[in-house]
């Protein structure tokens, strides 16, 4: 019986040893997929946030331009209306003078 003992201490010993070995593995694997999948998920935030900057900015020249164009709106008519107006009085004196 005594030298069953040293072989089962032995057999307990290297299951011992493969399962912390394995335990280990699996630990370093885990630990390597997290570390990539919070690399992608930067990633993807960094690019989600790209695009969002772009067409916020995009809204923003937009919003700029449509109030720009709402402040000439009215200088523009009046020019327009300042213009024609002196168009037709031009145009009545020389009808005037050719009646003449």
């Amino acid at each position: 019986m005594d030298d069953d003992k040293p072989v089962i201490d032995l057999v307990t010993d290297t299951l011992g040893a493969t399962a912390t070995a394995t335990t280990e593995a699996a630990t370093t694997a885990v630990k390597k997929v997290r570390k990539a999948a919070k690399k992608v998920a930067k990633k993807v935030a960094a690019a989600k946030k790209k695009r969002a900057t772009k067409t916020k900015k995009a809204g923003k020249k937009a919003a700029k331009k449509s109030a720009k164009k709402a402040k000439k709106a009215p200088k523009k008519t009046a020019k327009k209306t300042a213009k024609k107006t002196t168009k037709k009085t031009t145009k009545k004196k020389k009808a005037k003078k050719s009646k003449r």
